[in-house]
């Protein structure tokens, strides 16, 4: 077994209190502040991103604390004092806050929905990236922790008191595996850039394959169902799979479509000239 003993309170200056899981997500955002625009330039897009990436930030940042504080609402309703923070984001919330962002600067600025897609693309190849090195954070702080697990190898125990996990007890070590998950789908987006057509085709490709991986690795979580069993954010992932898998599949058949089309136009006007 694993035993985690690290103080997730990094330091504290006065009355404020910096926790690790901050700092690690910090260096999340640097990394797709790096990786967005770098891919974005490589597939073509010229305008400047910065705007539209401090907007998803913020649109993250509320929609993951908001999340986080549904998902455990008992606590919240008994300790009201700590509702403001940011020690806990659901990486659901903050995806989809990032996608409600988006669609609110896309309506503000007048941007073509086709390049907000193609934008998306270059953010489906940073997002696993951040989202994984995210899972540091989650790992030290102690949230997002597994079941009970007292008879497996790699079981994880807690020991320190700032720890949001239960102390002493071993526990499914969920926030390694969202990690590794992240990787994972990181590695194979990084494989597929500029490869999948048409604009959209990788986000929506990576939403999916991510949520469904998401949704089985909720069912070790240490979380109260909601619904038919199931997790607040396994319901989510859900209405993720429900909105772009068939969006993906048909915007797929789309493009072969026209792309057969405009390839039979090609071979069909030489044998034209040829004949006048």
């Amino acid at each position: 077994m694993l035993t985690i003993s690290i103080d997730p309170v990094a330091f504290t200056t006065g009355s404020l209190t910096i926790r690790w899981y901050g700092i690690v997500v910090t260096v999340a955002v640097i990394s797709m502040l790096i990786i967005v625009p770098w891919q974005a330039k490589r597939l073509g897009i010229k305008r400047d991103l910065y705007g539209l990436i401090l907007w998803c930030i913020v649109g993250g940042l509320i929609g993951g604390r908001l999340a986080y504080i549904i998902y455990d609402w008992q606590h919240f309703v008994t300790t009201p004092r700590d509702i403001i923070g940011f020690a806990g984001l659901a990486q659901n919330g903050m995806i989809a806050g990032v996608v409600a962002a988006a669609l609110i600067y896309m309506g503000v600025t007048k941007m073509r929905f086709s390049e907000l897609l193609s934008i998306g693309d270059a953010a489906a190849i940073g997002t696993p990236l951040a989202l994984a090195i995210g899972r540091v954070g989650c790992t030290i702080n102690g949230c997002c922790h597994g079941i009970p697990a007292p008879d497996l190898p790699w079981a994880v125990v807690y020991t320190n008191p700032h720890s949001l996990a239960p102390l002493n007890t071993p526990i499914h070590p969920t926030q390694i595996y969202h990690l590794l998950w992240g990787l994972i789908v990181f590695a194979i987006v990084w494989q597929l850039r500029g490869k999948f057509k048409p604009e959209g085709g990788l986000l929506f490709f990576f939403l999916c394959i991510f949520a469904s991986g998401d949704f089985a690795l909720r069912f070790l979580r240490d979380e109260e169902p909601w619904l038919w069993g199931l997790r607040a954010a396994q319901l989510v992932d859900l209405a993720i799979l429900v909105i772009f898998l068939p969006w993906l599949i048909i915007r797929l058949h789309r493009f072969q479509k026209q792309a057969l089309v405009a390839e039979l136009a090609n071979k069909a006007e030489p044998e034209q000239n040829l004949e006048d």
